[in-house]
C-alpha cells in the first residue's frame, strides 16, 4: 500500500501542466530521433543533457523518460517499414515487420508494435512499482557463470531457429563474433583485429553493424536488382488490426513483459536478449509457424512488448542499486549525478517526489505514445509509396549520417559501407542476418563473463556450472540441441522391434515427409537464390 500511495502522490507531481508539457516534448523528440538510423535514445538524452541544466530535476527526468520510450518506438518504425533499425532493441522488429510492410500490411505491423509498446510499458511499470526491491535483490545474486550461460543459450537458440540451415546460422554467428572482437581486449588492453588503426581501438559500434547489415545491405541488394525488377508501389493496407490479428497478438502482448522486465532489471541486461527470446518463444508457441520469416504479426507484438517492459526494468537496478544496464540508463545516471543525486537504496527515501513523479510519468508517456502513434501508423506506412530509387537513396543518406553521428569520425562511414557489402554477400548466399547482430551485441559480454567465471574458479572449467541457475540453463540448451534428434528417434521406438508391413509403410511415409520438409526448406532457399539471380539481371553472368 505504501507504494500505491506514493504512486498517487507521483501522479500529482507528473500531472502538473508544466511536467505534462515536458513529457509530451520528450515523447515527440524521442519518436522523431528514434526514426533516424543510428541516433538512438541514448544519444538523444546525451545531446539534450546540457539543455536541461536550467530545468527542475523532476521535469528533466520526466522528459528523459519520454525520450527513452519514444526513441524505442521510433526505432521500431524504421525497422518495420524500411528494414533499418533505429537502435539495437529494434533489430528483432525488422524480421517479421518488414515482410509485413512489403506485403502491404505495414499499418498493421505498426499498430501491433504501438499496442505492444503500450502493453509492455504499462505492465513493466506496474512491476517496477510492485517488485523493484525484490527484483533488485535477486539481480545481485546472479553471477558471471549465470550470465555466460544465458548468452550461450541466446547463441544456440538464434542459430537453431532462424534460417533453413544450422550451418548457415553458425556461420553468420561466427561473422558477428569476429566483428565483436575488433578493438582492445577489455582485460589485457591488447589490440585485436584493428590492423594498427587507432580508430578501431574502441571496436565497431553495434548500431553501425545493425544499420550496415540491415539498411545498407538491403538498399544495395535492391539497387542491384532494380534494372530488371523496377517494382511497384506497395499498398498501405488498412490502418487497424483485424479480429484474427487481435486473436493472435493479445497473448504475445502479455507474455512479452514477463520476459522483458526481468532481463531489463539484471545488471548488464538490456532489451536485445529479451526481444530475441520473446521472438523465439512466440515462434515456438504459434500455430502459424510457417508464416514466421514471411510476416507473422506475433513476431512483432511479442518482442516490442518485451522491449518496452525491459525499458521499465532498467530503471529498477538504476534507481535501487545505481547500476545502469543500458546506455540510456548510464546517461540518466550521469544526469542524476549532475544534479547531485546519487541513485541507490536510499533514493526512494531522500527524493520521493522525484522518483515517484518519474515513475508516474512513465504511465503518462505510454498513453501519449499510443494516442500519438496509432493514428500516425497509416501516415508512416505511406513511406513505402515513395519510388524505391528515392527511398533507398534516402536510407543510404540517413544511415551514413547516423553512422557518422555515432562517433563523429569519417572512418565509421567507411566501416558502415564495408559491413553493408558484407550484408549483400550474406543475402546472396542465404546467411541469416540476425545471428551476426546477436554475435556483435553479446560476443564481447559473453567473453568477459566467461573470463570472470574462470578467474573466480582459478581456471577450473567446473566453475561455469557451479550454480543451480547455470545448470538449468545448460539443460535447456542441451534440450534445444538434441530435440531434433530425439524427435526422429521417438517414432522408431514406438514401432517396436518387429513392426508390421503397414507400420513399415507408415514409417517410410513419415520419414519421407520429414525429408521432404527439409528438402522444401532447402528448395525454398534455392528458389530464392534462383529468383534473385533472375531478377538480378544475370548476376552470375555479370560476375563471371
Amino acid at each position: 500500500m505504501d507504494s500505491v500511495n506514493s504512486l498517487i502522490d507521483g501522479f500529482g507531481t507528473a500531472l502538473t501542466p508544466l511536467n505534462l508539457l515536458w513529457a509530451a516534448v520528450g515523447v515527440l523528440l524521442g519518436t522523431a530521433i528514434g526514426v533516424l538510423p543510428g541516433i538512438g535514445p541514448a544519444m538523444a538524452v546525451a545531446l539534450l543533457l546540457p539543455v536541461t541544466y536550467g530545468l527542475d530535476p523532476t521535469a528533466a527526468f520526466i522528459m528523459f523518460a519520454g525520450i527513452y520510450y519514444g526513441g524505442m518506438f521510433g526505432g521500431s518504425t524504421t525497422s518495420i517499414l524500411l528494414n533499418t533499425p533505429g537502435e539495437s532493441a529494434a533489430v528483432i522488429a525488422a524480421i517479421e515487420g518488414n515482410p509485413m510492410a512489403k506485403a502491404g500490411r505495414g499499418s498493421q505491423a505498426l499498430a501491433a508494435a504501438a499496442v505492444g509498446h503500450f502493453a509492455g510499458g504499462m505492465i513493466g511499470t506496474v512491476l517496477l512499482v510492485l517488485l523493484a526491491p525484490t527484483v533488485a535483490s535477486l539481480a545481485v545474486d546472479i553471477g558471471a557463470p549465470d550470465y555466460f550461460a544465458i548468452m550461450v543459450m541466446a547463441f544456440i537458440a538464434v542459430t537453431s531457429v532462424l534460417g533453413s540451415s544450422r550451418v548457415r546460422g553458425f556461420a553468420s554467428l561466427l561473422i558477428g563474433l569476429t566483428l565483436g572482437l575488433v578493438g582492445l581486449d577489455q582485460m589485457t588492453g591488447q589490440q585485436r583485429l584493428t590492423f594498427g588503426s587507432l580508430q578501431l581501438s574502441d571496436g565497431i559500434d553495434v548500431v553501425i553493424v545493425a544499420v550496415g547489415l540491415f539498411a545498407i545491405g538491403e538498399a544495395l541488394w535492391v539497387a542491384a536488382h532494380l534494372r530488371r525488377d523496377p517494382g511497384t508501389s506497395i499498398p498501405v493496407g488498412r490502418p487497424w488490426l483485424g479480429r484474427d490479428e487481435l486473436r493472435r497478438t493479445w497473448k504475445p502482448w502479455l507474455r512479452g513483459p514477463l520476459i522483458g522486465f526481468p532481463f531489463g532489471a539484471i545488471p548488464a541486461g538490456g532489451a536485445e536478449i529479451p526481444t530475441f527470446l520473446s521472438y523465439i518463444t512466440e515462434k515456438r508457441l504459434s500455430k502459424h509457424r510457417k508464416e514466421f520469416g514471411k510476416g507473422a504479426v506475433e513476431g512483432v507484438a511479442g518482442p516490442e512488448s518485451a522491449a518496452s517492459a525491459s525499458a521499465a526494468g532498467t530503471l529498477v537496478s538504476m534507481l535501487t542499486l545505481g547500476l545502469p544496464t543500458t546506455a540510456v540508463a548510464a546517461v540518466m545516471l550521469a544526469a542524476f549525478q549532475q544534479y547531485g543525486i546519487q541513485p541507490g537504496p536510499l533514493l526512494f527515501e531522500r527524493e520521493p517526489e522525484l522518483v515517484w513523479g518519474l515513475i508516474a510519468s512513465l504511465f503518462i508517456g505510454m498513453a501519449m505514445l499510443l494516442v500519438l502513434n496509432l493514428p500516425l501508423a497509416p501516415v508512416w506506412s505511406k513511406l513505402l509509396r515513395v519510388p524505391r530509387p528515392y527511398l533507398y537513396a534516402g536510407i543510404l543518406f540517413f544511415a551514413a549520417v547516423g553512422a557518422y553521428a555515432v562517433g563523429g569520425q569519417a572512418v565509421d562511414v567507411v566501416i558502415l559501407l564495408v559491413i553493408g557489402l558484407l550484408g549483400v554477400l550474406m543475402r546472396r548466399y542465404g546467411l541469416p542476418v540476425l545471428p551476426a547482430i546477436i554475435g556483435v551485441i553479446l560476443g564481447p559480454n559473453a567473453e568477459q563473463q566467461l573470463r570472470r567465471a574462470l578467474q573466480i574458479s582459478d581456471g577450473n572449467v567446473t566453475g561455469l556450472v557451479d550454480t543451480p541457475f547455470s545448470v538449468t540453463v545448460y539443460a535447456v540448451i542441451a534440450t534445444v540441441l538434441l530435440w531434433p534428434l530425439l524427435k526422429r528417434l521417438l517414432p522408431a521406438r514406438r514401432g517396436g522391434p518387429a513392426p508390421s508391413a503397414a507400420a513399415d509403410g507408415e514409417r517410410a511415409t513419415s520419414g519421407d515427409g520429414s525429408g521432404d520438409g527439409t528438402g522444401e526448406k532447402a528448395d525454398g532457399t534455392g528458389e530464392k537464390n534462383e529468383k534473385s539471380e533472375k531478377t538480378g539481371g544475370g548476376g552470375g553472368k555479370d560476375r563471371a
